[in-house]
């Protein structure tokens, strides 16, 4: 008896023993990993209770729905979103100059419902202090950005360091626009002026459309000079609407209009509309009101790519798509609508508002409101801008064509990239 018992100490000791050599082993291992392995991509392990902060940057020149479902695609991926507007100075010396400049490029992105934080005058490229400082101060865990290639001046990935450190996620590009194509429409609106001119702005506008055919129409044919690319589906429609309506006493405010070319002047009367009331309903009008209104060349924007843009706006609860011109009675008390409100900036300047107008039912209810708008700018102040500089913005959309030649010629893709 005595032996088997031996025996069996023996066994439970050399088990022990083995059990403790492999702890050591173990913890060796955790330790060599804490101290070989970068900096951040500890930190992103060992932060497992805090929100997931994710960082996209961009230009956000002419703000369209493209670049807010990108946003929206971004907050998706984590808890918190935090955007980097690049500077004015950064844009020119990597691209060219902007339409829109930063204070306006602010108020736009700020505005966006799926945005939680703003950084402004971010660099154009993630370099390695950047990354650092968003990791470190900014508690950053991915940094997101499209699909499409960002290239650097001399061919490079600007997001290059970032999927180096294993911290990079990427998002679908929006297919159907582009800051580049929207510039076309708007060329194509200036195609009434001298020969000369014509020739200038058709040459420029072929630069920016990629070519889409917009010759083959009649300059009077409506359908022509709105050339658009985006397929509207519900589902799209669905993702950028809030999911709460408005509740039985909510005091509803109403405000229209065409909302072409979505700016920082729109975004501002509607922020001013949305503090009178609990809700705020916009109405955007059809592309045949517009036209009638301001000309075939007329919106820029589809009515279902205006409505998005309007959509994603925070201060916003819902949109009637396709809205009547004229305030019915009927409509007032469908939507019971509580206030109807109007900015004193708007393109339509002989838009009637007198008591035989459109407002005329909310007038006689005493409920119609003026509203002094905070910026003096119109969809025609963004085509006067492009039209001013059309000579910068050709050697701009140039650059970037031959950036991306270079950047597609000495890159080698991988399925999965």
């Amino acid at each position: 008896m005595m032996t088997v018992g031996g025996s069996g100490s023996s066994r439970t000791s050399e088990m022990l023993g083995r059990l403790l050599i492999g702890g050591v082993v173990i913890g060796v291992s955790i330790l060599g990993f804490y101290f070989t392995c970068p900096l951040q991509v500890w930190r992103r392990r060992k932060k497992k209770r805090g929100p997931i902060r994710v960082y996209m940057d961009g230009c956000f020149d002419m703000m369209h729905y493209g670049h807010c479902n990108a946003l929206r695609q971004a907050r998706a991926l984590g808890d918190q979103l935090v955007v980097g507007i690049v500077s004015d100075a950064e844009i020119i010396a990597n691209k060219g100059p902007p339409v829109t400049p930063l204070n306006e490029r602010m108020i736009m992105v700020s505005a966006v419902k799926w945005v939680d934080e703003v950084i402004t005058d971010a660099p154009y490229a993630i370099t390695e202090d950047f990354m650092k400082k968003l990791f470190d101060e900014y508690n950053i865990d991915y940094i997101i950005h499209g699909d499409d290639p960002c290239i650097l001046p001399d061919g490079t990935d600007a997001y290059a360091l970032a999927k180096k450190a294993g911290r990079y996620k990427q998002i679908k590009r929006t297919e159907g626009v582009s800051s580049t194509d929207i510039v076309g429409r708007m060329l194509l609106c200036v195609r009434e002026r001298s020969t000369s001119d014509s020739n200038n702005h058709s040459s420029l506008q072929r630069q920016f459309s990629h070519g889409h055919g917009h010759g083959q129409k009649s300059e009077d044919d409506v359908t022509g000079t709105r050339v658009s690319h985006f397929l509207p589906t519900s589902r799209r429609i669905v993702q950028f609407s809030n999911r709460n309506g408005a509740g039985p006493d909510a005091r509803i405010v109403y405000i229209d209009g065409a909302f072409d070319l979505f700016h920082a002047g729109h975004v501002e009367i509607l922020r001013l509309a949305r503090e009178l009331g609990d809700f705020l309903l916009v109405g955007i009008h059809t592309d045949q009101t517009v036209s009638s209104k301001r000309g075939s060349a007329r919106p820029i924007m589809t009515l279902h790519e205006r409505s998005l843009s309007v959509l994603a706006c925070r201060y916003v609860d819902e949109v009637i798509i396709g809205a009547p011109a004229v305030v019915s009675k009927d409509m007032m008390k469908t939507f019971n609508i509580s206030l109807v409100v109007y900015g004193t900036v708007a393109e339509d300047t002989e838009y009637d508002k007198g008591s035989d107008g459109p407002y005329a039912v909310p007038i006689s209810m005493g409920i119609l409101k003026t509203l002094e708008s905070p910026l003096d700018i119109t969809t025609s102040t963004i085509i006067k801008r492009i039209v001013s500089n059309q000579e910068a913005y050709q050697k701009r959309q140039e650059k970037k064509s031959e950036s991306e030649r270079r950047y597609y010629e000495d890159k080698t893709f991988v399925a999965g990239d």
